[in-house]
């Protein structure tokens, strides 16, 4: 069976299932992510699309999509970020804070080259 792990949004009215283990982990330091996030970057998680599923509130889950590769998921009840789709790619971004019992390891640096928090941790970039 398989490894699995459960998240909620901020107030827990969505919640969430991830399935096996995470085709990556890591930082994304690009503009979309820094604004969407109002941090200067956003731990991510990728996973297999059928390896995510909402088992509660999908009902509440809002979205936008500001180009066709990232549709970002989000609760309309708290505001809290759930989930990025990456249709193209056939990946779903779970936010590492979502699923708290997975420990986070990450391995890499996407879109380095706009970072505003530089980090030296000797993972690709």
């Amino acid at each position: 069976m398989a490894d699995t792990h459960t998240g909620t949004c901020f107030c827990g009215a969505v919640a969430i299932e991830v399935a096996g283990a995470p085709e990556e982990m890591g930082y994304c330091h690009c503009n979309s992510c820094r604004t969407y996030s109002g941090a200067p970057l956003a731990a991510f998680t990728l996973w297999k699309q059928a390896n995510v599923k909402v088992t509660k509130g999908a009902e509440l889950l809002g979205g936008f999509a500001k180009t066709d590769m990232s549709h970002r998921r989000f609760c309309t009840k708290c505001g809290g970020h759930v989930m990025v789709d990456h249709p193209r790619l056939g990946v779903t971004d779970v936010r590492a804070a979502i699923v708290p019992t997975m420990a986070f390891r990450p391995t890499v640096h996407l879109n380095y080259a706009e970072a505003v928090l530089p980090i030296k941790d000797g993972f690709p970039s």
